[in-house]
């Protein structure tokens, strides 16, 4: 009897020792799930990017910035939220936008002119803001060095101040007869001393007398443009200015009407109409500039950052331009264009 009592408590002891490994098994399991569910969640940090432009012809620049962020892990609603910003070439409007984003204290702020890239390194004076432009005609306006800028600063310099001359000898190409150029400045815009200096160096090399066309705000731009007709210049040039940039049709219409080649700083304003380019390609600026981006985000420094070159540069023509103001184009320049709009 004694052995008949004890057998069946013994038996349900190893009964309860066989259950508890069991369910200390399926508990770590549990408490795993959950955490492997909830630590991603608490961890996954959302970066806050706002985006400061100054026209839509810098509008390819960010769609290509986006687009490798996108290949390098940073998706929108996921883990990274964009604001969009564009003054249209208004300068106060600009100004209040740069410091709305230091207000919502953005994790980071791209520009994609070097007028959008001063208002955003005034606004960000003092905070640990990051800004990175995805390309800067006048680059060396906002750093020291090319090493590292030394502050908050990181980017893309588009290199097209240092283009001016190489703009002057495709002009000359496709228009051997060019002597007098008009040059449709913004006189109070950031750029304006710069463009103005290089243009003064390099014109009398490939002997060309040029006028300044001054304008002050994106309204005027249709009444100044007039100024410029066919028995007082022989070609325009459109410099990296952005207010003149914003209101590039208007120089288009009155380049085609008055037939005169009308070079630019800008890939995208071939397509708007004017007669050619050789400048980077901002769609590519902007890849290139994401991944500066991701760098910061991972820890380096703005400071100690490279300010990069463009990876490519292109020659740029549209053929229903020059079609329009009865100008034939060279074979030999057709061959080595990078782009032709037709």
């Amino acid at each position: 009897m004694r052995h008949a009592m004890i057998t069946p408590l013994t038996e349900s002891l190893h009964a309860q020792r066989s259950v508890i490994p069991k369910l200390l098994i399926f508990w770590t399991i549990a408490i795993a799930l959950v955490t492997s569910v909830v630590s991603p969640a608490k961890a996954q940090r959302i970066y806050s990017i706002g985006s400061l432009n100054t026209g839509d012809s810098f509008i390819n620049a960010f769609e290509g910035f986006r687009e490798r962020m996108t290949e390098l892990g940073y998706r929108e609603r996921q883990n990274v939220r964009y604001q969009y910003y564009n003054s249209r070439g208004n300068e106060e409007l600009l100004r209040t936008i740069a410091h709305k984003l230091v207000h919502d204290k953005v994790d980071l702020i791209v520009t994609s002119s070097t007028t959008a890239t001063v208002a955003a390194a005034r606004a960000t004076q003092g905070t640990r803001i990051p800004v990175v432009f995805l390309s800067a005609g006048n680059s060396q306006k906002l750093f020291k060095s090319f090493s590292g800028s030394g502050n908050n600063l990181a980017g893309i310099s588009s290199a097209s101040l240092e283009l001016t001359g190489k703009r002057f000898e495709l002009l000359k190409e496709l228009a051997p007869r060019t002597k007098k150029i008009a040059i449709p400045l913004d006189p109070n815009g950031v750029n304006y001393q710069a463009i103005v200096a290089e243009v003064q160096a390099t014109a009398p090399k490939f002997g060309l007398e040029y006028s300044e066309i001054h304008v002050r705000r994106v309204e005027e731009m249709r009444m100044v443009a007039q100024s410029i007709t066919r028995k007082k210049y022989d070609a325009i040039y459109h410099p990296p200015d952005s207010l003149v940039t914003e209101a590039v049709e208007q120089v288009v219409d009155q380049a085609i009407k008055e037939k005169l080649p009308l070079v630019t700083s800008l890939l995208v304003n071939v397509k708007r109409g004017c007669l050619a380019t050789y400048a980077a390609d901002y769609p590519a600026l902007g890849k290139q500039a994401a991944a500066l981006a991701d760098k910061i985000f991972k820890g380096s420094k703005p400071s100690e950052l490279p300010i990069e070159l463009p990876y490519k540069l292109n020659l740029v023509l549209n053929l229903q331009t020059a079609k329009a103001i009865d100008l034939k184009i060279a074979k030999e320049i057709l061959l080595r264009a990078d782009q032709v709009f037709e």
